[in-house]
């Protein structure tokens, strides 16, 4: 080890500029890592937070678009309330619409239709929960944030249809990059089948919904496959719903790609600069192998150089990101900080590097002491 911090301090310059690229990847790193988790809770932090095992759809829906196309009715709830390991099951309703404010705030809203007394009704932090009163809706708080305050009446478009605001939820609560709010599952029926105020409705329209709500009994295994085939759906768990948000698997598959070429590029780059200086450095190599250093210690004192160079370089790099980070956490960008995801992205960066250094250093294997001894001559 003292060979390796002599020439990190007399060799500064090189190991300094090779830093410089280690630390401005890492920057990178942590960028991406905030980008990927803001996306993640921009576009599914309302089904994340939502007290679900797993969604019953339509039989044979796509993954990729379950939440738009599916129907289920009331039946597939019952044969799912009957399957054993089930604690509760309840009927969900999912759709994107435009509103208005009447204080003139224009927003976009993802409805959950819920039934009131069911256990995905939600838990309001200001005003009041979801009520018998059909036009009350609960919001979000970043919806909150846009100008829609408790008492203020959006009406959706084009039908027109009022919705009075009576309560706040507690922090994001967001679905398809759009602000959720919660309401009686009968008025998402109606708002669903475009039904104007005072217009009536088939009476099917109160027996359809968009999927089935299922939250398992605490260590509970549950036969999916046949609660499946008895009610007639097809099931995703929570985490696989997410991809049925609009967006988010191209999302997070681009994000993911990229992420997965700077690692690489952090390990080709380091593993030829090391390559390089290990050629250059042959010489002085061969003396000490000839001096009675063995190939073990030579290998060791390299990799602890390169080590030290990816943790200080990547240390430094993840400080300028998370500061840069904490600048864009404040801006309309879905950005956001977590410790793990960075925590999991630095390691993996300096894992990564320290493989490329190491084939590069398995060139001092090779090295003749009978180079530093003439013995080439």
């Amino acid at each position: 080890m003292f060979l390796a911090l002599r020439e990190l301090v007399f060799a500064r310059g090189r190991f300094a500029l090779m830093g410089s690229v280690v630390a401005l990847i890492a920057v990178l790193v942590v960028l991406l890592s905030g980008l990927s988790v803001g996306l993640v809770n921009d576009g599914v932090s309302g089904l994340k937070k939502m007290p679900v095992s797993s969604f019953a759809f339509q039989e044979g829906v796509a993954k990729d678009s379950a939440f738009s196309r599916s129907i289920v009715t009331r039946d597939a709830v019952e044969k799912w309330s009957e399957q054993d390991g089930v604690d509760e099951a309840a009927p969900f309703g999912n759709t994107l619409v435009n509103a208005r404010s009447d204080e003139g705030v224009e927003i976009d809203l993802a409805l959950f239709g819920v039934e009131t007394d069911s256990f995905l009704a939600p838990e309001a932090a200001e005003g009041s929960g979801l009520t018998d009163a059909p036009d009350g809706i609960v919001i979000s708080e970043t919806a909150a944030e846009e100008g829609i305050a408790i008492g203020d009446v959006i009406r959706l478009k084009p039908s027109e249809t009022p919705l009075r605001v009576v309560g706040i939820l507690d922090g994001q609560h967001t679905y398809g990059h759009v602000d959720i709010a919660y309401l009686p599952l009968k008025t998402w029926q109606e708002v669903r089948a475009g039904a104007r105020p005072g217009e009536t409705v088939p009476p099917r329209t109160y027996d359809e919904f968009t999927a089935v709500a299922v939250k398992d009994k605490p260590d509970a295994e549950v036969d999916v496959a046949a609660a499946d085939k008895a009610a007639g759906t097809t099931s995703f768990t929570l985490e696989e719903s997410f991809g049925a948000s609009p967006g988010y698997t191209a999302e997070t598959s681009t994000l993911q790609l990229i992420q997965g070429f700077l690692y690489a590029i952090s390990a080709l780059v380091v593993g030829a600069f090391f390559t390089v200086l290990v050629i250059q450095r042959r010489q002085e190599l061969a003396v000490l192998r000839a001096m009675g250093a063995s190939t073990g210690y030579l290998l060791r004192d390299s990799l602890l150089q390169s080590l030290v160079l990816l943790v200080v370089s990547a240390g430094i790099g993840v400080g300028i990101g998370l500061a840069g980070g904490a600048a864009l956490a404040s801006t309309p960008m879905p950005f956001s900080l977590e410790a793990g995801p960075i925590a999991v992205a630095t390691v993996l960066l300096i894992t990564l590097g320290l493989v490329g250094a190491a084939f590069a250093v398995l060139r001092v294997t090779r090295v003749d002491p009978l180079t530093a001894l003439g013995g080439n001559r």
